[in-house]
């Protein structure tokens, strides 16, 4: 399920929410409850619970 971020127009607040499926539904913002959000840049990161480091770039 994808995560988007989104910032409030409103109040300028930044959250994420979680979409079940390939449909995007409304969301609102947590803080005021505005209607008028955008879908902000987000960055990916990833991670492993392994310590070993690959270094080798390939």
């Amino acid at each position: 399920m994808p995560i988007f971020e989104y910032v409030c127009k409103e109040c300028g607040t930044r959250f994420e929410k979680l979409h079940k499926g390939s449909t995007t539904d409304e969301c609102n913002c947590p803080a005021c409850g505005s209607a008028a959000v955008n879908k902000a840049m987000s960055t990916f990161a990833a991670g492993s619970a392994s310590e070993t480091k690959c270094h080798s770039g390939g």
